[in-house]
């Protein structure tokens, strides 16, 4: 999988849902988007040049606890803040960076993704998608909280995940309905951030090449 390829394999996710699913379920997920950008999140994630905040997660595969700044004192860290492996949009994502892996291990960083949902899910999305970096769970999406991503799901969009099935309050074992936007940091050794993005439209990514371009720097 090439990292230029990941942008259009996103949209062939979304062409492929406007086909199957029903118009007024699409209508909803578009609105929520809409009322979402809104609120002006965007401008409120933490931005380059800001201080990363420290975090000690654990990780889902070895149940250990990953300190921030124990990654951060073997060199610049990439986090990626997903929502879980329910949403398909994450996931392709994620594998397109487990193929970019070796390009970010050259370039002397780490990568770890973190999301809400449980030790147990992010297991499960590490087995199933063959990911060899750290998943860490993020209770409450307390940490993505602190890089300001964090939202409440509003009640059309918790309805319309409950009628697909997507049951988020058991996956996160946390009733609020709260998840973060999917997003990327870049972090330097001294804790500030090199590259920032995310988006409210869950459906948009950053291109990893930009990323690995911060890397550089």
């Amino acid at each position: 999988m090439r990292a230029l390829d990941l942008q259009s394999q996103l949209d062939e996710i979304t062409a492929n849902t406007r086909d199957l699913v029903q118009p007024e379920r699409l209508a909803a997920t578009d609105a929520a988007i809409q009322d979402l950008f809104a609120t002006g999140i965007e401008d409120r994630i933490l931005q380059a040049g800001a201080q990363a905040p420290s975090f000690t997660l654990n990780d889902a595969v070895t149940g250990k606890l990953v300190r921030s700044d124990d990654l951060l004192a073997l060199g610049r860290v990439v986090l990626k803040i997903f929502r879980g492996r329910w949403c398909p949009y994450c996931m392709t994502e994620l594998e397109a960076w487990q193929a970019l892996y070796p390009q970010a291990r050259e370039s002397g960083a780490l990568l770890v993704a973190l999301s809400p949902q449980t030790r147990r899910q992010n297991d499960f999305a590490a087995q199933q998608h063959r990911l060899t970096f750290p998943l860490l769970s993020d209770p409450g999406a307390s940490v993505a909280e602190k890089f300001g991503v964090t939202y409440l799901l509003p009640k059309p969009m918790q309805d319309h995940y409950r009628s697909i099935l997507v049951n988020i309050p058991f996956i996160n074992s946390e009733s609020s309905w709260r998840l973060p936007l999917p997003a990327t940091f870049v972090i330097a050794q001294d804790r500030s951030i090199l590259f920032s993005e995310a988006h409210a439209d869950h459906r948009v990514r950053p291109d990893p090449q930009d990323v690995l371009t911060a890397l550089q720097t």
